[in-house]
């Protein structure tokens, strides 16, 4: 029986090509997709953009942006999912695309966890809690107590349903017992225009967004939404050091590639986004729009990813939150 098969390792190397290691080896040989599920201009084509030009010099092939906008970025991480494992196709994702969808029980077309290979947390997109400065509010616990005081009048405005920034508000409700009142935007910008135009009396926000309002004396931030204060701004409170159990976490954008890419591909791959991430230039970058670099391993993102969703789900279930 033994000898029928004598032949198999010589055959296997020629129809595989040495499975792992010369396929890594070969790797990359034609140009690859980033699939960014935002539209031109939005941070994580930011992100996006400045990545694929450092990687493409590292690894010497082009990387292609393309930009998948729409139904909080579900389009383009559905395309991500059904793409081919062989590693050149590459895309990005955050809290809305790979977390929230989990947490919030939605229905979607592909399934957050299954359907991913998780490469890289790229960076953190730090929010904050915004007021009107005329309601004369500048802490978390004014702003309860001004809540609770005046039950249905203070309404925050956010990107949308099924935001990080929703579920931000929803977890200081939680904690707090309030009710603040989610009004949905089409967009942060919109949010932020009411709130200046006196429409709306507070916002969960991009930090680096408002900070010019905030500079102009047009908006006052009472919570930075991190593990630590902002070092321009260090008499602001983070979430946690503004209310008890307040553990609100930045925003995130990472890496991610569809399920079942070799392994040897995603060490590669995420080897040259570490790379990328290390470069002067590429920190410059990104951290003038206002991003403050993580990095991690792709098994640290996973814990990373895991963590998250366990903290969005308990608020979900807490108040019995459902986006359809």
């Amino acid at each position: 029986m033994l000898s029928k098969w004598i032949a198999a390792p010589v055959l296997a190397a020629t129809l595989f090509g040495l499975p792992c290691a010369a396929f890594a080896q070969a790797y990359p040989s034609k140009p690859i997709r980033m699939i960014a599920p935002y539209p031109p201009g939005a941070s994580m084509d930011i992100v996006a953009r400045t990545l694929a030009q450092k990687m493409a010099e590292s690894m010497g092939q082009a990387f292609v942006v393309e930009n998948k906008a729409g139904a909080s970025g579900a389009i383009g991480s559905d395309l991500l999912a059904r793409a081919a494992p062989d590693g050149y196709t590459i895309g990005f994702g955050n809290p809305s695309t790979h977390v929230l969808p989990v947490a919030l029980k939605r229905k979607m077309t592909y399934d957050a966890v299954k359907d991913f290979t998780p490469v890289g947390v790229i960076a953190k997109n730090i929010l904050a809690i915004v007021v009107q400065p005329s309601l004369g509010i500048t802490t978390v616990r004014e702003l309860v107590d001004y809540a609770r005081s005046n039950p249905g009048k203070i309404a925050y405005g956010t990107p949308g349903n099924g935001t990080s920034h929703h579920m931000i508000g929803e977890m200081l409700n939680e904690v707090a017992k309030v009710d603040l009142l989610h009004v949905p935007y089409k967009g942060g910008g919109p949010a932020i225009a009411d709130l200046l135009s006196g429409q709306i009396p507070m916002n969960i926000a991009s930090f680096t967004t408002v900070v010019p309002y905030v500079k102009s004396g047009r908006a006052r931030v009472i919570a930075i939404l991190d593990d630590r204060r902002y070092a321009d701004m260090p008499e602001i409170q983070t979430g946690i050091e503004s209310y008890p159990g307040f553990e609100a976490r930045a925003s995130w954008i990472g890496m991610f590639g569809p399920a079942g890419i070799p392994p040897e591909i995603v060490t590669r791959v995420h080897t040259e986004l570490r790379k990328a991430l290390e470069d002067p230039e590429v920190r410059k970058r990104l951290e003038a729009n206002g991003f403050e670099i993580i990095g991690g391993s792709p098994a640290e993102f996973r814990t990373f990813l895991a963590a998250d969703i366990a903290l969005w789900s308990r608020v979900a279930n807490a108040r019995k939150i459902k986006v359809d």
